[in-house]
């Protein structure tokens, strides 16, 4: 069995002390708490706040969380709340489309998949939640890389594989596919991806109007597809359920 890093547990103690009671706490007052000799104290506190986890007060002197935390833990809450306002349109889209749905965001050069509802059928599936997919390929990852700036860079500086013949990885030809999705509304990956697979996904904005995450379908090419061409009343539904979605996190009407 693996033994925990005492340096670790020290310093998420060190951090949950401070995340509760006073707002700031002195060294002596740290040390003290958490049993630790003021330099072990004091060697951990410096390390947090070089990674601006921690902030130290230059006139008192004490310590408080830093905005670097705070940052990732309104992170946290952001994708929190977009998939509780997401829960009830992505369960009805799943039941009006037939198909998987999914709800990505954007992670490390890639689509998080932050929640996943099972196609309505007796199939075998695997949850999702937590899985990757690539930008320049997937109609997640290419929503989000035509409507936020970040993820447009990542895409472009990632290393884009080609999966199958119909991947587009030179920077021309996805530029384009980018100036299409933002022309259209959504974005479409017919097996670009995977052999057989299709899906399509729309962007979803917060009170800010800036783009937070994507939402879409992914099911077999025959079902999503007529001649070659994604069914209009898919792309209806993702479209429509993107935009529900973004009033509820008050992004007013699109």
């Amino acid at each position: 069995m693996a033994r925990n890093i005492q340096s670790l547990e020290r310093a998420a103690a060190m951090l949950r002390l401070l995340a509760g009671g006073e707002r700031r706490l002195g060294l002596s007052d740290i040390a003290s708490s958490l049993g630790l000799a003021k330099g072990t104290a004091h060697g951990i506190l410096r390390t947090l706040q070089q990674e601006g986890f921690v902030e130290q007060d230059d006139a008192s002197g004490r310590y408080q969380l830093g905005a670097e935390l705070l940052r990732l833990g309104t992170t946290y809450l952001d994708v929190h709340e977009l998939r509780a306002r997401a829960l009830v349109w992505t369960d009805d889209l799943a039941r009006s489309s037939g198909e998987s749905v999914y709800l990505g965001v954007l992670h490390q050069q890639g689509v998080l998949i932050v929640h996943h509802v099972f196609r309505p059928d007796d199939s075998r599936q695997v949850l999702e939640i937590g899985a990757m997919q690539p930008l320049h390929s997937t109609a997640l990852g290419k929503v989000l890389s035509a409507y936020d700036p970040v993820a447009h860079s990542e895409a472009l500086e990632a290393d884009r594989k080609a999966f199958t013949d119909r991947t587009v990885c030179e920077p021309e030809g996805f530029e384009h596919l980018l100036d299409v999705t933002r022309a259209r509304g959504y974005a479409a990956d017919v097996e670009e991806t995977w052999e057989g697979v299709a899906s399509l996904a729309a962007p979803i904005h917060d009170r800010r109007r800036m783009p937070v995450g994507s939402v879409g379908i992914t099911g077999a090419v025959e079902r999503l597809c007529v001649d070659g061409e994604l069914r209009p009343e898919l792309i209806a539904a993702v479209r429509d359920c993107a935009r529900a979605v973004s009033r509820d996190l008050g992004a007013g009407r699109f």
